[in-house]
């Protein structure tokens, strides 16, 4: 199949290595339609901040597919004339088909979650999608352990990773890789117990490359500092914008701005405003809270 490729998109090895060697972290923020990326690049640009756009197996499906996703963000670049580092990552590929299939469309980056599979299987899998993406300059995270909560159909017990795997699978030639430290998708649950510092610095010792940090959302702003300063190099964000977007557009519906007698406060280009708003401030307090506010 012939890959529809966009120079403008970027590899994320670069950006993840960067964050790593100057101790912050470079946040990946997932997309869930025009307006989600739209707001998320304009912001990036404006505040001159590298960004990771993440789109999951379930939101891809739900925006059209692959191609429509990488086009979407493609042709932003050029129409906001976007100049600032952007990837675009699949976010939890749990197939080495549905890895291929991003690729070959023009993800810049991938993941293949193989940590639901038994290690060996999920290694040799990974060796697969490596082979792929390093044809097309594409980056590959790997994830060992397993991230708790829910993540598109696929439920973690938030098991914690082993050093000894992270060696391993280090070694197939990954650019960055996700451990189970703890931390889970969704909201944390009131009597949550952190994050594992003491396993992420077992971890970090083993692999010696930029970690990642999945269900970034709701975990304290502390614990967020000292994991990055661990080796914390991309923190995966998807709830807190979720959140954020309804929160506004709520606050917006039941102050009846949306009723006709009030305008045309109906238009989804106005209903929807205040959501995009809210979107870009929390990509501005996060980016702070990473260290990769500015750093393009």
């Amino acid at each position: 199949m012939a890959r529809i490729y966009h120079s403008r998109l970027v590899n994320a090895s670069g950006i993840v290595d960067k964050a790593h060697k100057g101790k912050y972290a470079v946040g990946h923020f997932n997309i869930n339609n025009l307006e989600w990326t739209k707001s998320l690049l304009e912001a990036a640009q404006a505040s001159n901040t590298p960004i990771i756009l993440g789109a999951s197996e379930g939101a891809i499906k739900y925006m059209g597919g692959y191609k429509v996703v990488a086009s979407l963000v493609n042709e932003l670049l050029d129409a906001l004339q976007i100049t600032v580092p952007v990837a675009l990552h699949l976010d939890h590929g749990q197939t080495v088909e549905s890895c291929k299939k991003a690729i070959d469309a023009g993800f810049s980056s991938v993941m293949y979650d193989g940590s639901h599979h038994p290690f060996e299987e999920n290694l040799s899998n990974t060796k697969e999608v490596l082979l792929y993406a390093k044809h097309y300059d594409v980056s590959v995270e790997a994830e060992i352990g397993t991230i708790g909560g829910e993540e598109d159909g696929v439920v973690g017990t938030g098991e914690i990773a082993d050093p000894k795997e992270a060696t391993i699978m280090v070694a197939t030639g990954i650019d960055f890789l996700a451990a189970g430290i703890g931390n889970i998708h969704g909201p944390y649950p009131a009597g949550w117990k952190g994050l594992n510092f003491e396993a992420l610095e077992q971890i970090q010792a083993a692999a010696k490359l930029g970690m990642v940090l999945h269900g970034g959302s709701g975990i304290p702003k502390e614990q967020v500092i000292h994991a990055i300063s661990l080796g914390i190099s991309k923190i995966n964000v998807n709830t807190e914008l979720q959140i954020a977007f309804a929160q506004a557009t709520r606050k917006y519906i039941e102050a009846g701005k949306d009723l006709p007698e009030n305008g045309k406060g109906f238009d989804p280009r106005k209903l929807l405003k205040p959501g995009c708003d809210a979107i870009k401030d929390t990509f501005n307090e996060l980016t702070e809270w990473f260290g990769s506010k500015g750093k393009a």
